[in-house]
């Protein structure tokens, strides 16, 4: 979970990005398995878009494994009013966007990398200080497998 100095942090980033990007309606940013680290998506159900974008991030990391193309960097998505654009933010987060129709791609893409850049370092270093924290796992101790029974004609 990220700290609320580090939620705060993100959110703020966010609410820059929509400032700079008049054209954008909201703004997400989540973990990869689709948990909300911030939003600002006025009028829109985030954990609903969080849990789509996890979904939709596994097939196209599939994808672009299938096709030779490299890790997860963006996807696309133009709809009928508009686009949704998830970036990816570190090694443990996305952005999501969600644009109006008339917006400049170039430009959400211009600031949605940027903001997807400031975000993952964030995202990043929490994750870097909590497994330093954390201790280091405990070695199993191997376990006896169960005696078989013999029985006196095995000998």
């Amino acid at each position: 979970m990220v700290p609320e100095a580090e939620v705060q942090d993100v959110l703020e980033e966010l609410q820059r990005l929509r400032a700079r990007v008049p054209l954008l309606t909201g703004a997400l940013a989540a973990s990869t398995d689709g948990l909300i680290v911030a939003h600002d998506t006025p009028g829109i159900e985030a954990e609903g878009v969080a849990a789509l974008t996890a979904a939709a991030l596994g097939v196209s990391i599939r994808m672009t494994d299938a096709t030779g193309r490299g890790g997860f960097r963006e996807l696309l998505i133009r709809g009928g009013s508009g686009y949704v654009a998830t970036y990816a933010a570190g090694s443990s987060a996305v952005l999501t966007l969600l644009a109006e129709d008339r917006i400049n791609v170039g430009r959400l893409h211009l600031e949605g990398r940027r903001a997807a850049a400031r975000i993952g370092e964030r995202v990043d270093a929490v994750q870097d200080r909590a497994d330093r924290a954390a201790p280091p796992p405990r070695p199993q101790q191997p376990r006896a497998l169960p005696r078989r029974p013999t029985s006196p004609d095995s000998t």
